[in-house]
């Protein structure tokens, strides 16, 4: 049940409560990230693709109304715990979450199974790694908190994930452009690296 703040609902209230972040939040969050994302990948592989696109449609939509309530003050059970856990502070609660979710239903639209598996599974697994590395290895800095350590990390995991999908080269290649992507993406990577991978692995002709 829908509980308001003991001020009414108020859109302010939910960064004003947000707690203070920390590097295990940060962890928890790319552990889900990685989860969320590899969950995805496998729906486009083994389900029909209508199924996936209903059930990511039907995510949206309730994202929508949960990410409202937030916004307005109310306390969700379950939700506003996790939520509080694994989102950092932005504008918009639970916004890693829903472009990682447009961006996944925009390549399962337009590109066959295998490559937007592949480009869902390097936003999944890139990211997710090279942050995590990056929190702990990371000692050379090099552009909006990236680590060449992390980076490096993260694009050697993905090329070995990508392999159970693609030919080497197009793996490595891959890995490499979502690496880049990660890097000097203008937007948030969420939406930036799938849709690269998918654009370059439709361009060489993976089906």
């Amino acid at each position: 049940m829908l509980s308001p703040a003991s001020s009414g609902p108020n859109r302010a209230s939910y960064h004003a409560k947000k707690p203070n972040y920390s590097p295990m939040d940060e962890q928890l969050r790319q552990a889900a990230h990685m989860f969320f994302g590899v969950g995805i990948a496998a729906m486009a592989l083994f389900l029909e693709q209508p199924l996936v696109v209903l059930i990511l449609a039907a995510s949206l939509f309730a994202g929508f109304i949960l990410t409202d309530s937030l916004m307005r003050g109310y306390k969700l059970p379950l939700i506003t715990p996790l939520v509080d856990t694994l989102e950092r502070k932005v504008a918009l609660p639970g916004k890693g979450a829903f472009y990682f979710t447009a961006s996944a239903l925009f390549c399962i639209l337009l590109f066959p199974t295998v490559i937007a598996a592949a480009g869902i599974l390097s936003l999944a697994v890139l990211d997710g790694i090279a942050t995590v590395v990056g929190i702990h290895f990371g000692k050379h800095r090099i552009r909006n908190g990236k680590s060449v350590e992390g980076s490096a990390v993260g694009i050697a995991a993905n090329a070995l994930v990508l392999l159970a999908l693609l030919p080497p080269v197009e793996a490595i290649g891959a890995s490499l452009l979502a690496g880049l992507v990660e890097l000097v993406s203008p937007v948030d990577d969420n939406l930036t690296i799938p849709i690269a991978v998918c654009l370059l692995l439709a361009a060489l002709g993976i089906m």
